[in-house]
């Protein structure tokens, strides 16, 4: 590959008035002795949505799941930069990594609910955290749900087990409890990969509603999803970051040849 392709780009990205929330710098990381992403530099705006989009293998969910430590869980994982969340390193040793995953909602790629009741799932982070108030829990629920676009489909099946929603409202419910918890960032692990057309349009009007209340970060695999859902853009290639800007930019003018090969489908 041409070593140009690695060199450092000004970029122009869309900014959040609220500055980033998130800020990783010279991010390595390592499976054993193997390298899977090289010096990683991105800063992820407030309140906005980007999308790390790439061909498979490029690192695109090994970054985002490193955004909650949900790597940490892999043996011979070694890491070296950092990752800031308000000015503080994820990575640091004194940083209660159960904390953080709160602060991190995660949705992933096949909607995973619970085997227990629409209202047991919405409310089962709460409940591991010691509440257990009804007023409260009740208020979660409907709050969770309103946020997910659910709450009308599922208020009067609250009690009813959760395997019994449609695939895509069973991804809603996920992304109902991941909100649950009143997290800051929501990281989505290609969220609509196993809906049909409809569904996953239900989704990305959902990420519409929910940006600016949270920052949004989703992994996709689908250019078109990226181009319609997303403020910003990442494009990954082989553990690196090739090019990062608005999404405008990333799509009808990118700077690299290596972006512009990969969004007009000449490779990927």
């Amino acid at each position: 590959m041409d070593t140009l392709e690695f060199e450092p780009t000004a970029y122009h990205v869309k900014k959040s008035s609220e500055g980033a929330a998130l800020q990783i710098s010279d991010f390595n990381l390592w499976y054993g002795q193997k390298q899977a992403l090289f010096d990683n530099n991105l800063e992820i705006q407030k309140g906005l949505v980007t999308a790390l989009i790439g061909p498979s293998g490029c690192g695109k969910s090994t970054l985002l799941r490193c955004l909650n430590r949900m790597n940490d869980l892999v043996d011979g994982l070694r890491i070296e930069g950092r990752v800031l969340v308000d000015g503080f390193d994820i990575y640091a040793k004194a940083v209660d990594v159960i904390a953080l995953r709160k602060r991190m909602g995660m949705v992933f790629q096949k909607p995973n609910p619970f085997a227990m009741s629409i209202y047991d799932n919405i409310t089962y982070p709460l409940r591991v955290d010691g509440v257990t108030k009804k007023s409260i829990l009740d208020e979660t629920v409907e709050r969770a749900l309103q946020q997910a676009a659910l709450w009308n489909e599922a208020k009067d099946r609250l009690n009813e087990s959760a395997l019994g929603l449609s695939g895509g409202q069973q991804q809603r419910l996920c992304i109902a409890r991941a909100v649950a918890s009143d997290p800051e960032v929501l990281l989505m692990d290609e969220p609509c990969s196993a809906l049909d057309p409809i569904a996953t349009a239900r989704i990305e009007e959902l990420i519409d509603d929910l940006k600016g209340t949270y920052t949004i970060v989703i992994v996709t695999h689908s250019m078109a999803q990226a181009a319609r859902v997303s403020d910003n853009t990442a494009f990954m290639y082989l553990g690196r970051l090739i090019e990062y800007g608005d999404t405008d930019t990333i799509f009808t003018n990118p700077r690299k040849t290596r972006t512009n090969d990969y969004v007009t489908g000449r490779f990927g």
